[in-house]
């Protein structure tokens, strides 16, 4: 890059090396097996098949969990942000959130099946560990446009979360291969080995393992990026920044609605990354309950929508500079209302709402459907983070990277709760409590809400201007 170079933030380039690019791009490699192990494929699933009751109160319990926690994010984001903005440097914030983080989920490791008395705790520890990874990746985020020109942003974007998917399908390998039992009662993995480290699978020490694993691989590969990738220098004066932040703040939010696109944005944001998060906070524990399906089977549904979704994430970033991001987050939320409408519609006795007779085994035409709505989760959900990360960088003024990425945060959360009260709300109120009806069928009702999210989400984006259309 020549010396003229400017990044998307309007700062010099030049002095960002490669090995800088690829240490911010390891932050993703190392955080994204809290969202591949815990929330969506193995602990996630083990909870509510395990440790709560039953899978469809177990979702109900999951959901409350991710409301509080959604509620925390959505408040203290922005305000961090603007704080963060004031006063310079992200990395200290980054720090202090991924301990958090690696704190929280170690503690997982005492989820025992049945809850054992601890199953409270065990909800308040992956909450804090949500803050925590949420609260890092808005400040990691807003690294983002001070290292490369806006016109390889998306380039960058996409390539990091593929990075990050391939961090995810890495580690949900190595827990498959030599953590948890192949079969119900077996005593081996899938490699006929027994688990490592003396895990006793008669206590699902594999599934309760994936917290703390969780935990050491984002302490030791999020290293690269504090160790290589540069920081925003401290401001020559700081004494009164952090107020004068606030107010900043205060300012923007009340501006909102004069900024259209960046309102609308916002908004369009709000609804499908909500719904996008309830697939994959739900998605395992959907597939347990109502496909009956074990750690293996969801974890190899995972490899498949990890290498998807980094594909995805790749793709989707070399057409979102071709094409520009709205485009691809339009393409890519619409492929996602039909992969929901296709899983509501199916179970064991039911395939796209025609009745079936369940044949068992793996690849029975249920469990087929559902690796096919997996890749294409994976492909779509990869390109749509990627772009929306690139979209919100034109939306944001120079010199406020932070905070729009803490108000990006907060459109990420303000409404995060909706989806799983939704998902909870229609599981146990609706189908369980008013419907009478069987944990199965109140299961699939409580996923469907998220299909209407989806599509208010498509709507917003009418609005929504991006970089090529103003260039």
């Amino acid at each position: 890059m020549s010396e003229q170079t400017l990044s998307a933030s309007g700062q010099s380039v030049a002095h960002v090396s490669k090995k800088g690019i690829w240490g911010w791009m390891f932050f993703d490699w190392a955080a994204q097996p809290f969202h591949t192990l815990l929330i969506t494929f193995v602990f996630a699933r083990y909870f509510a098949a395990e440790v709560a009751p039953d899978a469809a109160t177990g979702q109900v319990w999951w959901g409350y969990m991710l409301i509080v926690s959604g509620v925390i994010i959505a408040v203290l984001s922005p305000v961090l942000g603007a704080i963060a903005d004031a006063t310079g440097p992200r990395k200290p914030w980054i720090v202090v959130f991924t301990l958090l983080t690696a704190i929280g989920t170690a503690y997982l490791w005492f989820a025992v099946p049945g809850g054992g008395g601890v199953t409270f705790w065990v909800l308040v520890a992956f909450g804090i560990g949500m803050i925590g990874i949420e609260f890092a990746a808005v400040f990691n985020n807003a690294i983002m446009p001070d290292l490369v020109s806006r016109e390889t942003l998306g380039r960058l974007s996409g390539s990091a979360w593929a990075l990050g998917y391939i961090g995810g399908m890495v580690a949900l390998i190595f827990v498959l291969l030599t953590m948890v039992e192949s079969s119900p009662g077996s005593s081996q993995t899938i490699i006929k080995i027994t688990p490592i480290f003396g895990l006793d699978q008669h206590v699902r020490g594999g599934e309760r393992a994936v917290g703390p694993l969780t935990a050491v691989w984002l302490v030791i590969f999020v290293l690269p990026f504090f160790l290589c990738t540069p920081d925003s220098a401290k401001p020559e004066k700081i004494k009164g920044a952090v107020k004068h932040g606030l107010i900043e703040l205060g300012a923007t939010l009340r501006a909102l609605p004069k900024n259209k696109s960046l309102f609308a944005y916002l908004g369009s944001s709000m609804f499908y990354r909500d719904a996008l998060n309830g697939l994959y906070a739900f998605g395992g524990i959907y597939a347990g309950g109502v496909l009956k399906w074990e750690t293996i089977q969801l974890g190899l549904f995972g490899i498949l929508a990890g290498f998807t979704g980094a594909m995805g994430a790749w793709f989707g970033g070399h057409m979102d500079d071709k094409f520009g991001s709205k485009r691809v987050i339009t393409v890519s939320v619409i492929l996602l209302i039909i992969v929901c409408m296709m899983i509501v519609t199916t179970d064991r006795q039911t395939f796209l709402t025609f009745s079936i007779v369940d044949t068992g085994g793996p690849f029975a035409a249920p469990d087929i459907l559902f690796y096919i709505c997996g890749a294409i989760i994976g492909a779509a959900g990869g390109a749509l983070q990627a772009a929306s990360r690139t979209l919100m960088v034109d939306q944001a003024e120079r010199g406020d990277m932070v905070k729009a990425f803490g108000l990006y945060a907060l459109s990420g959360k303000a409404t995060s709760f909706m989806a799983p009260a939704l998902v909870s709300f229609f599981t146990g109120v609706v189908g369980l409590s008013m419907l009478g009806l069987s944990p199965n069928s109140a299961q699939r009702l409580g996923i469907s809400p998220l299909i209407g999210l989806f599509i208010i989400g498509l709507v917003l984006l009418l609005w929504v201007k991006q970089h090529k259309q103003e260039e």
